[in-house]
């Protein structure tokens, strides 16, 4: 199977954080920016780093951009060039374009211009601490949508020694356990008979009430 290739256009801190992951992990990735000395500064980051003003449809397009499979739009402040390059990569064919917004008006301009997933990562970032200040047994938060979300949390005292089918969270809680956590081993797809452990992490998936309650569960432990 032919491994994704991305495109990161718009290299701040997000943007360069996002190309040099991504390129850790094996992927090819091109990194564009207007700025002459940031891409000289990441080229040995990524698999090839371009300068040149993205807002450009031309440009862009001599780039080959619908060949990638996924473009991250991470350009800062400049809202009207974010924009644009959004606008430009979709009418240009490319499959998936990710685009980072610098607030909620900004992000309903590019969901309406055609962006496939918008990030906010400063509100993103803020919520996740919230729900880890609000209650130490919630190690991780991602947001899905306003009313369902993801949490990592430790198995609660209740649980332990209990496999998943007699627990029943589905119809006890309206939640689903996706993956559980043991040490360093994870368990991305748990049967009906595992059993809870003392030190599991559970990785859970369900709406923003019913994630509340095993919250609470946790917290009463």
């Amino acid at each position: 199977m032919k491994a994704k290739q991305f495109i990161v256009i718009g290299l701040g801190r997000f943007g360069q954080s996002v190309a040099k992951t991504l390129f850790q992990m094996g992927y090819d990735v091109l990194a564009v920016d207007d700025d002459e000395t940031t891409i000289q500064e990441i080229s040995d980051s990524v698999t090839h780093a371009v300068q040149m003003d993205a807002t450009d449809e031309y440009s862009l397009r001599t780039l080959g951009v619908r060949n990638f499979d996924i473009a991250v739009v991470s350009i800062g402040t400049n809202i009207q060039s974010s924009i644009m390059v959004t606008l430009n990569l979709k009418e240009a064919g490319v499959k998936k374009v990710i685009a980072k917004a610098t607030n909620e008006m900004h992000a309903k301009l590019l969901t309406k211009i055609g962006a496939d997933r918008v990030i906010l990562p400063e509100y993103d970032m803020g919520v996740r601490v919230a729900h880890n200040l609000v209650s130490s047994n919630i190690l991780d938060f991602i947001e899905l949508s306003p009313d369902y979300s993801i949490i990592e949390v430790k198995a609660p005292e209740s649980w332990i020694g209990k496999d998943i089918k007699t627990l029943d969270v589905r119809a006890k809680y309206g939640i689903n356990i996706m993956a559980v956590k043991s040490g360093m081993d994870i368990n991305i797809s748990p049967s009906a008979t595992d059993l809870i452990k003392q030190e599991d992490i559970l990785v859970v998936i369900g709406s923003i009430d019913d994630l509340s309650h095993i919250e609470g569960l946790v917290s009463n432990d």
